[in-house]
């Protein structure tokens, strides 16, 4: 680690730009920081947050730190299962971006749940009628599974290789057991994501969240999104260093699948949109939605960020050979994919908690509207959180063998 740090410190004074890099991220971290012990020392009475809307912008970091961590399970499956070997040079990044997305995710639960020191609970309680203690066991034992696959690139690190010359040989032993392993994280990949859409969509009171369709859209949307991610990262770190790390024909197959899963998501977004709004007139949702759009931008949000910018756009972007070969626009495909998962997080979460339950023409006076706005010390935990991958990701491309340089041919 002193190593680590000694070579950051002679990178800073060599390259201004990096030294202001490091700077912000020590901005965001501080910020990040105070904010956090805040909460710890004061409790959850610095947030917006209430007994009626109890999720907020720290469940929309989780879910979307998550969903954008996707690529690990989806990239991998598609190495290891799958057996597509062109796809091997970026499967390590895949895997550190999951890494990385988790436990930011983590990070934005710790100050969540109120109570953090009762964090080991749900492996003691088991709850097995509850779908977020479901989703608790998989993000663990998931977890577990990207620190299994991530040892290997830690192990053949120069910074781990000096200590510890051995580490190579145990890598490539760990390295044997990877596609079972990936076989277990797919397995506990599906569960939670689509046991998180299911959290929302099994609430016959929340007449918004109540449909079959989410646990399915929760999944493709966080394969699409995460996939994206992880292509325009490598895009973004192939133009600090000068030097391609994937060749142009992985470049336009990632981009390709990519494409298509956004594609599904728009698709089955479509139809959940016509089965649910348009072909159906259940009162309770009728109703809730007009509520919903009269009172909030959700109506605008969910036309223009979720959809046109977040997923048809990039869609076109990665879809079309001429655009996807530029690195501009597939660094702009990454950065709408993140806007879009963002958006539809955060548009899923507050949609049924701002409109009352079972909302009726009668009761209209009896239940009011909650209104839910971010507090300073919410901004500031988010903050941190994304300072915190900002950090992991600019660590993880600096001193970890990321990328597998033996298969390159093309450029």
């Amino acid at each position: 680690m002193t190593t680590a740090i000694a070579t950051l410190r002679r990178q800073a004074q060599a390259y201004p730009v990096f030294a202001t890099w490091l700077i912000f991220l020590g901005v965001l971290l501080l910020i990040g920081l105070i904010a956090g012990a805040s909460v710890l020392w004061v409790g959850l009475d610095v947030t917006n947050l209430s007994n009626r809307v109890p999720w907020g912008l720290w469940i929309t970091v989780d879910l979307s730190a998550i969903a954008l961590g996707a690529g690990a399970f989806s990239l991998s499956t598609i190495v290891y299962i799958f057996r597509v070997k062109s796809f091997a040079p970026i499967a390590r990044m895949a895997v550190f971006v999951g890494f990385v997305g988790y436990t930011s995710a983590m990070l934005a639960l710790v100050m969540d749940i109120g109570r953090p020191d009762r964090f080991w609970h749900p492996m003691v309680y088991w709850n097995i009628h509850s779908v977020l203690w479901e989703v608790t066991m998989c993000v663990m034992f998931y977890s577990a599974v990207l620190i299994f696959e991530l040892a290997p690139a830690l192990l053949e690190s120069k910074w781990a290789v000096q200590r510890f010359p051995r580490g190579p040989q145990i890598a490539h032993l760990m390295h044997r057991f990877t596609p079972v392993v990936s076989v277990v994280g797919l397995g506990l990949s599906l569960l939670h994501q689509s046991s998180l859409g299911a959290t929302y969509g099994v609430l016959a009171a929340r007449p918004l969240w109540f449909k079959p369709s989410l646990p399915v859209m929760f999944i493709l949307s966080a394969v699409a999104a995460g996939s994206t991610f992880t292509l325009a990262l490598t895009v973004v770190y192939e133009n600090v260093i000068g030097k391609r790390q994937i060749t142009s024909k992985l470049r336009g197959h990632i981009a390709m699948f990519a494409g298509l899963m956004t594609l599904a998501y728009l698709y089955l977004k479509l139809w959940d949109f016509l089965a649910t709004f348009y072909y159906s007139h259940l009162p309770a949702r009728v109703e809730a939605n007009r509520l919903l759009e009269s009172t909030t931008p959700y109506g605008t949000t969910f036309w223009w960020l979720e959809v046109v910018l977040g997923a048809l756009i990039p869609a076109i972007l990665l879809l079309t050979p001429s655009l996807r070969r530029q690195d501009l626009w597939v660094m702009l495909a990454g950065l709408l994919a993140i806007g879009g998962v963002i958006a539809n997080r955060w548009n899923v979460t507050l949609s049924g908690l701002v409109v009352p339950m079972d909302w009726s023409p009668g009761a209209a006076n009896l239940f009011a509207v909650q209104p839910y706005t971010p507090s300073l010390a919410e901004w500031g935990v988010a903050i941190g959180v994304l300072g915190y991958a900002l950090t992991m990701f600019t660590l993880g491309l600096r001193f970890l063998p990321l990328f597998n340089h033996d298969t390159h041919g093309e450029h």
